[in-house]
């Protein structure tokens, strides 16, 4: 049998983390109360530690370092099969020269 996999909007975590952060409920209980794992919860509290409102961006947006990181290696892929083809045309001008 297969799960599907629940998406959650950023709106809704960052309620959860701030509940989390302001009640005095213990946070498994949370989680419980949320209908979430609570090592769900647990990620999206450090994740909001350490990203702050930049967190939870979801797929398809992602923070600039990433998104510029994602065209370099585009690019970089795209320059070596520039590379390679070169390659092989000067392997085939090279022949037809002796």
């Amino acid at each position: 049998m297969t799960r599907t996999q629940r998406t959650f909007t950023k709106e809704f975590k960052l309620e959860a983390v701030q509940l989390a952060q302001s009640s005095q409920k213990p946070l498994t209980q949370i989680a419980n109360d949320l209908g979430i794992a609570d090592s769900t919860l647990h990620h999206w509290c450090k994740q909001f530690g350490e990203q702050g409102e930049q967190s939870f961006v979801g797929s398809g947006h992602q923070l600039p370092q990433e998104e510029e990181l994602r065209q370099l290696k585009r690019e970089n892929e795209l320059l070596r099969q520039e590379r390679d083809i070169l390659k092989k045309a000067i392997g085939i001008f090279s022949r037809g020269q002796h």
